[in-house]
């Protein structure tokens, strides 16, 4: 058949109307999480998120995600400041790391040397309770509950108690807040109890033998030195309009809840940012050191991130390969990660790297859930540790 310039015409017009076939390209790392994450904020009502990732001790990547203020519509960023609850014990940790250093305190001494009072556990009274047992929570002291958390938290404000007050209250017999059940009856050093007063007293016996209070002495061998400007420890002393709101899921609905403070500071109550933090869990990563600066002795951080517990030195009740302890510091995750994570109303955050401090991930949320969606907290921190896995093998 013979073609004419006019088939040839209708021919072209005919190819290039029919649309061509898109080809959809794939999401990058990068963008994989982002949509992971927030399909996971989504589903589960979860308002703000902030997350740094650290790789062979350098902070190569940083985010936020949804809202520090959802009313507001305030974005959730790396400098946003929110509690952090129990990984606040690393810093008190290291503050005690300090003290050691300045011949302040030692590790395996009495710690009624170093108390204005006498701690005394009713069923071994002759059994000595040490600073490294209150770090490594074999202590025998004990958080008793509701009363502990009923007694420490105050809505709107730092607490009016001192520290000094509550210790001597809960643990001096006669004391308003006494009881036998504030110990365990269990030989100090042989059963591991995670306490959260033992943490507290901890940050007071600190207080006690430097002659500042934790916030101060923070401040001076840690905060400052590390450039962390927007950390602290009291409401009094935070920027408030920098703080995220936060929230707390119940019975299905996302609520909005006050900011309190806690009488037993030491053992949560840090205020700080993703990059703050960052800074300072970098630090440790690193011996101890930022740049030229040595803020804390590598002895120091090493005997802190050293794990204590082996199968001829162990707490009656712990297996050593699935849950071991540093001071202030522990394994998690069935003994796959080291570093310390913390819950409180409208908090979760974690701090964690992998056994050998190749990948190290920061996260905090500023929404609670409900116990049985617990797993959603792990699996955003799983998505960030792979992605940072990502980032470590990815060709220079």
């Amino acid at each position: 058949m013979k073609i004419t310039s006019s088939i040839v015409w209708v021919l072209l017009t005919i190819c290039l109307s029919i649309p061509a076939v898109a080809q959809k390209a794939p999401l990058s790392p990068g963008s994989r999480l982002d949509s992971l994450i927030s399909k996971k904020m989504e589903q589960k009502g979860i308002v703000g998120i902030g997350a740094a990732i650290i790789v062979n001790k350098n902070l190569v990547w940083k985010k936020g995600y949804g809202y520090a203020d959802r009313e507001l519509k305030k974005p959730f960023t790396t400098s946003t400041i929110m509690n952090i609850a129990s990984v606040s014990k690393t810093i008190t940790g290291a503050c005690m790391m300090k003290a050691i250093e300045q011949g302040k305190i030692n590790l395996d001494e009495d710690i009624n040397h170093y108390l204005p009072f006498k701690i005394v556990n009713p069923y071994f009274p002759q059994d000595v309770i040490t600073l490294r047992q209150l770090a490594t929570h074999t202590s025998s002291l004990t958080d008793r509950y509701p009363f502990y958390t009923d007694s420490t938290y105050f809505n709107g404000k730092d607490s009016p108690e001192e520290l000094a007050t509550f210790l001597k209250n809960y643990f001096v017999q006669g004391g308003r807040y006494y009881s036998k059940e504030n110990f365990l009856d269990h030989k100090p050093g042989t059963c591991r109890d995670y306490s959260n007063i033992g943490a507290a007293l901890a940050g007071y016996i600190v207080e006690n033998k430097t002659g500042e209070k934790l916030n101060i002495y923070s401040r001076r061998y840690l905060f400052k030195p590390l450039g962390m400007q927007h950390t602290s420890w009291f409401l009094s002393e935070t920027n408030l309009a920098n703080h995220s709101k936060l929230y707390d899921k119940k019975d299905g609905q996302v609520v909005d809840i006050p900011l309190y403070g806690c009488t037993t500071y030491p053992d949560g109550g840090l205020r700080t940012t993703v990059e703050d933090l960052a800074k300072f869990y970098n630090c440790l990563l690193n011996d101890g050191k930022q740049g030229n600066k040595q803020i804390l002795q590598k002895r120091s951080v090493q005997e802190m991130l050293r794990l204590q517990f082996s199968d001829n030195n162990k707490p009656e009740n712990v297996n050593p390969k699935k849950l071991n302890s540093g001071l202030f510091w522990s394994t998690k995750m069935g003994g796959e990660r080291i570093g310390h994570n913390g819950s409180d109303p409208g908090v979760r955050t974690f701090m964690l790297s992998d056994l050998n401090k190749e990948v190290a991930v920061i996260l905090f949320v500023n929404t609670s859930l409900g116990e049985k969606e617990e797993d959603t907290f792990f699996e955003i921190y799983n998505l960030l540790y792979k992605f940072g896995k990502t980032l470590k093998n990815a060709p220079r």
